[in-house]
């Protein structure tokens, strides 16, 4: 018998994660899985039971939300022998759309690919290592790290409601672009430097962020490469008029906007260009302020789809 555990966003959705859940529970138990449901009030005590389960002998994690959940679950199992099942259940849902799983809220499929998952054996994919550099403290995110203009819009994105998806984050665009200045940076890659007074830096594991944003249209989540994005200063009326183009990546080709391919990438705030950036955000979890490193590790991820 398989022994899974499962965790619940129950707000994912607009709240459609607490069905979503339940119904998750009711078809691994009815084929034949040992389910052990590892939610918990918040997401800090999940992760908690979830790392505790793991050294108990679960075969599998099974996150039910959104990127915020696969985020829990990649902090769990990154670098161990578990893989991680997704069933997609909240507003923004990038992860999953990369990896080519089913729609939200189609928990049937999503439970569908979970076990075709365990019977053919899991896919290995890149995580992503981020913390304060020349320290041993890091977390792992599996989608977009960004740490600029887009970093202010997710932050004031998780503080609505509504709408979901993508109509949240143009809400929260607008909201932010008033007391919109560029900032300072310094971007530290594998063979090159960015020093510039800057709008976006976006440190890309997959190509979506933000509920369908195509930040990073190459982007490969098992090519052992991050994708850079960098845009340079942006006026107000600048970032309306190439907001729009991000949907369909078509943002990469302005000429204000660079994107490089690293293994490793250092991001500093430089003041002496612009103004102090925001703090990043990763899978649209907060991660802290600058500086961090940024380190890809090739196939620490094994995801079943």
């Amino acid at each position: 018998m398989t022994r899974l555990g499962v965790v619940v966003n129950p707000t994912a959705g607009k709240g459609r994660g607490t069905a979503a859940g339940r119904r998750t529970h009711e078809l691994l138990r009815a084929r034949g899985h040992e389910v052990q449901d590892l939610s918990a009030a918040s997401l800090a005590l999940a992760t908690d039971r979830a790392r505790a389960a793991v050294l108990d002998g679960l075969d599998a994690l099974v996150v039910v939300g959104g990127d915020g959940m696969v985020h829990l679950g990649v902090n769990v199992v990154a670098e161990t022998h578990l893989p991680l099942g997704i069933v997609a259940a909240g507003t923004g849902n990038d992860i999953a759309r990369t990896l080519g799983l089913p729609k939200p809220g189609d928990v049937d499929a999503g439970v569908a690919v979970i076990e075709h998952g365990l019977a053919a054996g899991p896919r290995r994919v890149d995580a992503v290592r981020v913390g304060p550099p020349g320290t041993a403290a890091h977390e792992w995110f599996l989608g977009v790290l960004s740490c600029g203009f887009d970093a202010a819009i997710n932050a004031r994105a998780n503080e609505m409601t509504w709408p979901k998806g993508s109509g949240r984050y143009v809400r929260a665009l607008l909201a932010e672009l008033p007391r919109f200045e560029p900032y300072g940076y310094r971007v530290t890659m594998d063979d090159q430097v960015w020093e510039s007074t800057g709008t976006l830096v976006a440190v890309a594991n997959v190509p979506w962020i933000g509920g369908g944003l195509k930040i990073a249209p190459d982007a490969v989540v098992d090519d052992g490469l991050l994708d850079v994005v960098v845009a340079g200063p942006f006026s107000k009326t600048g970032v309306v008029k190439i907001f729009p183009g991000i949907y369909g990546g078509k943002h990469v080709s302005h000429p204000s906007v660079d994107v490089f391919r690293s293994t490793s990438v250092l991001i500093e705030p430089l003041t002496d260009l612009g103004g102090l950036p925001p703090a990043a955000f990763a899978d649209g979890e907060r991660v802290g302020p600058l500086p961090l490193r940024v380190t890809v590790e090739p196939g620490a991820l094994s995801v079943l789809c």
